[in-house]
C-alpha cells in the first residue's frame, strides 16, 4: 500500500479506508506475481463486481510436492477455517464452496509443476486444495513440510496472469507477470534433475 501511495498520491480508490487504500483482491504472504489495485471509487467496484460474478480470471503457477496423477482436473471441496487450528484454512464440511481447476506444465523428480485458475476466491484456496489431495505447495511451512526449502523465497505460488474488463473503456484486459528469478531457478535445477 505504501508503494502504491507514493506512485499514485492521492489518487486510489477509498473504499477499502486508509489501511488498503485501492487494493481489489490479495495474495497470500510469500506468493509472488500480480494484484489489481483500483485508481477510483468506480474502477475498484467494477473490479469487484467482476471478483465476486468470477468473470475476472486469476491464473496461478506453482510446483507442488509429488506427482499429479491427472493432467488436468478440479478441486471442488468447501474451506473454512480448520478445526484442529484456527489459525489455519482446511477442507471442512460446511465451508465456503471452493473451485479450483489446474493444469500439468512439467512432471519433475517429487514435484508437479502446474497452472492452476481460481472460480472462487477463499483465503489459501489453491495452498489447502492441492495439500488436502496429499499435493503441498513445495516450500509451504504451513500447509506442507514445516521446514524451509533452502533457496525459495516463500511457497513456490505465483499469480501469473489477470484478465478482466477494463472499468472504464469495456474492453478485456490481461495482463501477465513473469515468474521470479528464485522460481525459475528452482525449475531450471529440477530440470537438470537435480534434487532441492
Amino acid at each position: 500500500v505504501n508503494a502504491l501511495l507514493y506512485h499514485c498520491g492521492d489518487s486510489l480508490s477509498g473504499i477499502n479506508g486508509e489501511l488498503r487504500p485501492g487494493i481489489v483482491h490479495r495474495i497470500d504472504r510469500d506468493t509472488s506475481g500480480l494484484i489489481i489495485a483500483a485508481k477510483n471509487d468506480a474502477a475498484h467496484l467494477s473490479l469487484a463486481a467482476q471478483l465476486e460474478d468470477h468473470t475476472l480470471s486469476r491464473v496461478y503457477e506453482c510446483l507442488a510436492q509429488g506427482n499429479l496423477r491427472e493432467d488436468e482436473g478440479t478441486i471442488d471441496a468447501p474451506i473454512g477455517r480448520s478445526p484442529k487450528d484456527r489459525k489455519k484454512m482446511a477442507v471442512v464440511a460446511g465451508g465456503r464452496r471452493a473451485v479450483t481447476h489446474y493444469r500439468v506444465l512439467g512432471r519433475y523428480s517429487g514435484c508437479t509443476h502446474a497452472q492452476c485458475r481460481l472460480e472462487t476466491g477463499r483465503t489459501h484456496q489453491i495452498r489447502v486444495h492441492l495439500a488436502s489431495i496429499g499435493h503441498p505447495l513445495l516450500g509451504d511451512v504451513v500447509y506442507g513440510a514445516k521446514k524451509p526449502v533452502p533457496g525459495l523465497a516463500g511457497q513456490c505460488l505465483h499469480a501469473r496472469r489477470l484478465s478482466f474488463v477494463h472499468p472504464r473503456t469495456g474492453q478485456p484486459v490481461t495482463v501477465e507477470c513473469p515468474l521470479p528469478d528464485w522460481f525459475t531457478a528452482v525449475l531450471n535445477k529440477l530440470e537438470r534433475g537435480q534434487t532441492l
